[in-house]
C-alpha cells in the first residue's frame, strides 16, 4: 500500500455504489429541516461534508449547540457533478487563478465553493490527507433542494452510539459502525479547477 493521498476525491460513493452520492448536513434540534429556513447555513450557505468523520469533527459528535441532528443526505451525482463544475475554490491559489481580483469575482458569482480540510482519525485529530467541503449558495441550493436530493435520513443516534465507543476506548467497535466510505470517482481534469 503506497503513501496516502494529498486529497482525497471529493465526495463518496453512495453504498449502493449507484447514481448517488452521500454527504452529510447538521442542523439544529428539531430533525424537520429545509433549506429556506436557514437552518444549516453558514455565511449564507449550506454546506455539505461527504466525510463522515470530518462531520462529527465540525458538530462534535452532534454535541455542539445548533448542530445537534446530524443527517445524511444523498444527493444524486448529477447534482453533485453540476456543484463541483460550477465551484470556486473557497481561498485563494496562486497557482489555479490568475489574481486574487479574479478569484473575488468568480467566488462571487459561483453558485458553489470547495474547501480542502484534513480529514479526521476516529479521534477527531486531523490526518495528512484532505477531504472536500462543498458549500452552496443561491442556484444550488433551490437545486439541491428540489431536485438533488435523493433521501435523508438522521443519523443522530449513530454519531452518539460511535462516540460513546470512542469515549470508552472501543476503537475496533467503533470503526465497525462507521458508514462505508469510497473515493468519489471523479476525472481529475473535472476537479482541476479546484486543487489548490
Amino acid at each position: 500500500m503506497g503513501p496516502e493521498p494529498v486529497r482525497e476525491q471529493p465526495g463518496r460513493s453512495s453504498a449502493g455504489g449507484g447514481d448517488a452520492a452521500d454527504a452529510a448536513q447538521h442542523t439544529g434540534p428539531r430533525p424537520a429541516w429545509t433549506p429556506t429556513e436557514g437552518k444549516g447555513c453558514e455565511h449564507g450557505l449550506i454546506w455539505i461534508k461527504p466525510s463522515f468523520l470530518w462531520m462529527m469533527y465540525r458538530c462534535g459528535w452532534g454535541g455542539k449547540a445548533g448542530q445537534e441532528t446530524v443527517l445524511a443526505v444523498e444527493i444524486s451525482r448529477d447534482g453533485f457533478e453540476w456543484a463541483l463544475r460550477y465551484a470556486c475554490l473557497s481561498g485563494y491559489a496562486a497557482g489555479v487563478h490568475p489574481g486574487r481580483a479574479a478569484w473575488q469575482r468568480q467566488l462571487k458569482r459561483a453558485p458553489a465553493r470547495v474547501q480542502w480540510d484534513p480529514e479526521r482519525d476516529l479521534r477527531l485529530q486531523p490526518l495528512p490527507y484532505r477531504s472536500l467541503q462543498l458549500g452552496l449558495s443561491g442556484e444550488a441550493v433551490r437545486r439541491y433542494a428540489d431536485e438533488w436530493t435523493v433521501a435523508m435520513r438522521d443519523v443522530t443516534p449513530l454519531a452518539h452510539e460511535i462516540h460513546a465507543l470512542v469515549s470508552a476506548g472501543d476503537l475496533t467497535s467503533a470503526t465497525r459502525l462507521l458508514p462505508q466510505e469510497r473515493p468519489y470517482p471523479a476525472e481529475d481534469a473535472s476537479l482541476a479547477h479546484l486543487l489548490e
